[in-house]
């Protein structure tokens, strides 16, 4: 990218914008980007933000929380580690330092990210929430807008949008009948931390993937007595298969092997490794793990000890809620529980078809159509992959 050149073209088409929409335009602060805005401060956008400066590319990267990867800064649990081997968790250019462990902590992880932030000299700015992003036909350049805690309305007008805010920017919180009703504490898992304030208490985790797993395994830790709420079916697979990470032994699988074969030899040896699930209320989806992923963005459990707490009772599975009621839930196939506690494991999805005004680049269902990638100088990143593959 040669910075003069592009640094030209820009204030060419800048004018012409001018031109057609003079007064909207200017009715705000207006900053001219030599270079993509990035929407996202998390690893992705720390990624792709190291690469551009590795290349001279200037760039802006938004963020509306007031720190880097504030998710996992503000939303995750004490006791979280990576779920995948460190060597597929670093960023391009700088690897994890060779004392961390092969799963390093969520503290860990956010030292990491704050050393890399230092040493490409990334300076995102915090308390910018985007508002709407939309390409302007007339001029060939996107129109950023934000709302920022100190500077009030800010229009970004750049060649390129990069969107690196993830798919867990917002909690998901399903409506229960009587939820309102019910007298004890009710969190999403967002707003948990430990099980120590769980002490003694009957737990109704609502929820059964990585969060709801971990959560559970996390409250028998702290002598809680946790219910999880299974009411779909679920794809669990071991971490580890003969001391090999899974995730390492199905990537090296892929290339060789089609996707559905390898599902079935990841289920095969899932069955030996963990035996037959079914029996304490887990049942498997009919599509296989790495096709159901893809297909709805599901991803499986890893199981780090939960499956051993379910096998022994200490975790007791139990089926969808019917309806909640004071100090109780009752469940669809009729039985009562008395409970203490709800802790809604339920998820998260992405708010950016809230905010980038294309419709073309979503599906019916508001996740990102693979027609729209690359368009109009628009990426999405949504896995750690395409952050290596990042050409503007």
């Amino acid at each position: 990218m040669h910075s003069t050149c592009h640094h030209n073209h820009l204030h060419q088409d800048f004018r012409t914008m001018v031109q057609f929409d003079h007064e909207e335009l200017f009715s705000r602060r207006c900053i001219l980007v030599n270079g993509p805005v990035i929407v996202g401060a998390g690893p992705s956008g720390l990624a792709v933000g190291a690469g551009l400066h590795q290349q001279g590319v200037p760039f802006v990267i938004l963020d509306r929380a007031d720190c880097i990867a504030s998710l996992w800064q503000n939303k995750t649990y004490d006791r979280l580690k990576l779920h995948l081997p460190k060597q597929f968790c670093q960023l391009p250019y700088f690897p994890f330092p060779p004392n961390f462990p092969e799963y390093p902590s969520k503290y860990q992880f956010i030292e990491y990210l704050e050393t890399y932030a230092k040493k490409f000299e990334i300076s995102p700015r915090f308390n910018e929430s985007v508002q709407s992003a939309k390409y302007d036909e007339s001029c060939g350049l996107w129109r950023v807008r934000t709302v920022a805690a100190e500077n009030g309305e800010v229009e970004y007008i750049c060649r390129w949008l990069v969107v690196a805010t993830g798919e867990n920017a917002e909690k998901v919180v399903p409506e229960f009948e009587g939820l309102d009703e019910f007298s004890g504490t009710v969190m999403h898992a967002c707003d948990y931390r430990s099980g120590e304030v769980f002490a003694g208490k009957r737990v109704l985790v609502v929820g059964c993937g990585n969060s709801g797993m971990e959560v559970s395994l996390d409250l028998c830790h702290h002598n809680a007595f946790p219910s999880m709420v299974v009411r779909s079916s679920v794809h669990i697979l071991p971490r580890e298969i003969g001391g090999r990470s899974t995730f390492e032994l199905a990537t090296t699988l892929r290339k060789w092997l089609p996707l559905k074969v390898v599902d079935k030899i990841l289920l095969i040896l899932a069955r030996c490794t963990l035996g037959n699930l079914e029996k304490y209320g887990i049942k498997r989806p009919l599509m296989g793990p790495l096709e159901l992923k893809n297909v709805e963005g599901k991803t499986p459990v890893l199981d780090i000890g939960a499956l051993q707490k379910i096998k022994s009772g200490k975790i007791q599975i139990v089926p969808g809620i019917k309806k909640f009621g004071p100090g109780r839930v009752e469940l669809i196939n009729g039985a009562n529980l008395e409970i203490d506690s709800v802790i809604l494991a339920t998820g998260y999805c992405s708010n950016v078809p809230s905010w980038l005004k294309e419709n073309d680049l979503f599906s019916k269902e508001g996740r990102f159509s693979e027609g729209g990638k690359g368009k109009q100088g628009f990426m999405q990143l949504g896995s750690q992959e395409e952050v290596y593959q990042v050409h503007l």
